[in-house]
């Protein structure tokens, strides 16, 4: 009896019970730093998920104003352009906006303010337009009936021509024949809000503005519109089969648009920044703006006011 009572008590089983108990304090320890880590990465995520709702109403907030202050006027003096700047909670925002005017429509505008443009950004003549007569063929809806001539030239591509409105400007990329890095170089100058064949030099970029004077025939340097063959006006198709564009010197003239640009940078108090940038159209007093486009995670960029030219 007296030697059975004493088997607990031998090394062996004391040393037993000690590695026992280290594997349980390991195992312990193990989950412990599972533990904070999952904590420091649900804090991180909720950090990320409450920057994110913050950003979502700081831009609301700046669509909100900026349309406020667009509507405070009638069309006619309704500013194309304007910044303003407001703190709210631990953020601090820049709101800069400017009318969808100062951009080509890729829908709407003439061939010869394309070719215009695709010259100034670097193309030669016969290259911009070409890559003029493919956004035209895009956009434009073969006549009943007829051959479908533009619909050949995707079936190596897989795919056929959409033959109607541009629903958005990265769809540039998918007409035939333009090269991707001319596509990137493009994208900065076209829109599909602006909604009409006309720019506003006044307030567009300096390649547009100098885009628009070459398809009016006020730059005669190495284009004009005898070299285009301009004299009559070019089928623009944006709607319907047959439908005309304007003429050079109609896409000239000072337009407006409805439709406003708006880039919205915020700071927050913990160094964090976003920038986006949104397209809204105004509307009604029922329905006072909607937004068409919204973009968070931009990349940031010198936001410079357009001047007024003479």
């Amino acid at each position: 009896m007296g030697a059975s009572g004493n088997i607990g008590r031998t090394p062996a089983n004391r040393g037993f019970v000690i590695v026992a108990v280290l594997w349980i304090l390991l195992a312990l320890s193990s989950l412990a730093i599972i533990f904070s880590a999952y904590l420091a990465a649900s804090a991180r995520a909720l950090a990320a998920s409450d920057i994110a709702l913050q950003t979502e109403a700081l831009v609301s907030a700046g669509l909100e104003l900026t349309a406020y202050q667009l509507t405070l006027t009638d069309e006619k003096t309704r500013p194309q352009y304007g910044a303003f700047h407001f703190g709210l909670d631990d953020a601090s925002v820049n709101v800069s906006f400017t009318s969808e005017a100062g951009r080509l429509d890729l829908n709407y505008a003439s061939k010869e303010m394309l070719i215009g443009l695709f010259v100034v950004l670097g193309a030669g003549k016969d290259a911009a337009s070409e890559y003029a007569d493919r956004i035209v063929g895009w956009r434009t809806r073969p006549a009943q009936g007829s051959e479908n001539v533009e619909a050949a030239r995707y079936n190596a591509l897989g795919y056929a021509p959409r033959q109607g409105l541009f629903t958005h400007v990265n769809e540039l990329a998918l007409v035939a024949g333009i090269p991707e890095a001319f596509v990137d170089r493009v994208l900065p100058f076209v829109t599909v809000f602006n909604g009409g064949p006309d720019v506003d030099p006044t307030i567009a970029a300096p390649e547009v503005a100098l885009a628009v004077n070459k398809a009016s025939g006020k730059d005669q340097e190495g284009f004009g519109l005898s070299a285009l063959g301009a004299s009559a006006p070019s089928p623009n198709g944006g709607l319907s089969a047959g439908s005309q564009a304007p003429t050079a010197q109609t896409a000239a003239s000072t337009a407006q648009s409805p439709c406003y640009r708006i880039a919205i940078s915020i700071r927050f108090r913990n160094g964090h920044r976003t920038n986006s940038e949104a397209v809204i159209a105004l509307g009604d007093k029922a329905e006072p703006y909607r937004v068409l486009s919204w973009q968070n995670d931009v990349e940031p960029r010198m936001t410079v006011l357009p001047r007024k030219r003479g």
